[in-house]
């Protein structure tokens, strides 16, 4: 079996599932990525693309998403063909993301291969993050700015043989006749390797001694320090969740840079900005801001968390949520759709008001002061997690089956046993 996956940051979504198959032998695997020095993966050949073409310096929003995408696919399509030519490669499936317009031109290459496309957001004015916060305003050229960011999947509903989002809000996001062409399928947690430990421990530089979970620890993580995912109304709990605890620390993961939205322009970012506004009001000797961490520290935090935040505008479902349940950690959440898509409250999480830092404080309190009247959230949420988004077992069979779907009985992907 030849298959091509097609992602700008390798591997993007498809981590867990480009390595399974890769492990199973047989199948001829390349990955068309924009990221420089990529992971190197056994039995993945990965290739590095250019886009064809960039927007022009002074390119407005309406024609430069447009531009970008079809510079991003005509470069890919063409590094696919070059592929075929020089090394002998014509995939019998394509795999890909099509929200960066990489995928637009391959049926013009290869008519005939079967594509899955990746649906991740459909921009809306309303029901998602624009219009939810009012820290964040738009303008009157914001209706169009958005219809025009939804261009390229729209054009790629028709590239796609198949569509696939990770979860129903996602999908949903999208204009109702986009439905019945895409699949909803998480793209898999490995909760056999994401599991609680209660013997975990992790070492801070200004501290004397390691810290476990008999410390009171409270965990934030996002990718980026942002208010897409909630940092502002977490830094504004903060002065309350330390009054009421004295004995609380507080580890952030997360790195200052924006991932959503724009840019901010303080001095600091948004880090600094709230630092600045919470001020004298927080015993900063318990915060503990670490950056971005590897892995294996990512999964000590959470082991140790007696309380993990996780706050988010209404927007695609971080991977972070669904790991930390896996590890069985008590959660407060911000009760929005997609949330609540994952956790239940009272069930699998506590949920609270996003706009509402006295709130959310005041449930974080309540756990750290009682966290044996919440430990059998973490245990449900893990048993959730299982059940509906364990790679092996749950999500890896059905993305097989949806490809075996689009091939000829002679080239289907042999399914997992069990």
């Amino acid at each position: 079996m030849n298959i091509l996956f097609v992602h700008q940051n390798m591997p993007g979504q498809y981590r867990e599932l480009v390595v399974w198959l890769a492990q199973q032998g047989g199948h001829r695997i390349y990955f068309l990525t924009q990221r420089q020095n990529p992971p190197k993966i056994k039995g993945v050949e990965a290739r590095i693309y250019k886009p064809h073409h960039k927007p022009k310096s002074d390119a407005y929003g309406l024609s430069k998403v447009w531009e970008e995408s079809t510079g991003a696919g005509f470069g890919a399509v063409q590094a696919a063909a070059k592929i075929e030519r020089e090394e002998n490669f014509t995939p019998d499936i394509i795999v890909g993301h099509v929200g960066w317009g990489e995928l637009t031109f391959f049926k013009q290459l290869w008519a005939d291969v079967p594509i899955v496309g990746f649906f991740e957001y459909y921009y809306r004015l309303h029901g998602g993050p624009v219009n939810f916060d009012a820290e964040e305003p738009v303008n009157a050229h914001t209706p169009f700015l958005l219809q025009a960011r939804n261009a390229t999947p729209a054009a790629n509903l028709m590239t796609v043989d198949r569509g696939l989002s990770p979860t129903r809000w996602q999908r949903d996001c999208f204009p109702p006749e986009f439905h019945d062409k895409i699949y909803v399928c998480h793209d898999g947690i490995r909760t056999d390797k994401l599991v609680p430990d209660a013997s975990a421990s992790l070492s801070l530089g200004r501290l004397d001694r390691p810290i476990t979970r008999d410390d009171e620890i409270v965990t934030y993580m996002a990718r980026n320090l942002e208010r897409m995912r909630g940092f502002h109304q977490f830094m504004r709990a903060l002065p309350d969740i330390m009054d009421a605890r004295p004995n609380a620390r507080v580890l952030i993961i997360g790195g200052n840079e924006t991932s959503y939205g724009a840019k901010n322009k303080s001095p600091g970012g948004l880090r600094g900005e709230m630092e600045a506004e919470v001020g004298d009001r927080v015993d900063w000797s318990r915060v503990h801001f670490l950056g971005q961490v590897p892995f294996d520290s990512y999964q000590k935090i959470i082991q140790i968390s007696r309380c993990h935040i996780y706050l988010t505008m209404p927007f695609v479902l971080s991977w972070s949520l669904l790991e930390t349940m896996s590890m069985q950690a008590t959660i407060v959440a911000s009760d929005v759709a997609p949330v609540r898509e994952a956790v239940t409250h009272g069930e699998t999480g506590l949920l609270v008001d996003y706009f509402d830092p006295k709130a959310i404080a005041a449930q974080v309190v309540e756990v750290l002061e009682r966290p044996e009247d919440f430990a059998h959230l973490g245990v449900a949420a893990r048993q959730h997690v299982i059940k509906e988004y364990d790679f092996l077992t749950k999500c890896l069979p059905e993305h097989i089956a949806e490809m075996n779907a689009l091939l000829p009985a002679d080239r289907q992907i042999t399914p997992p046993a069990g």
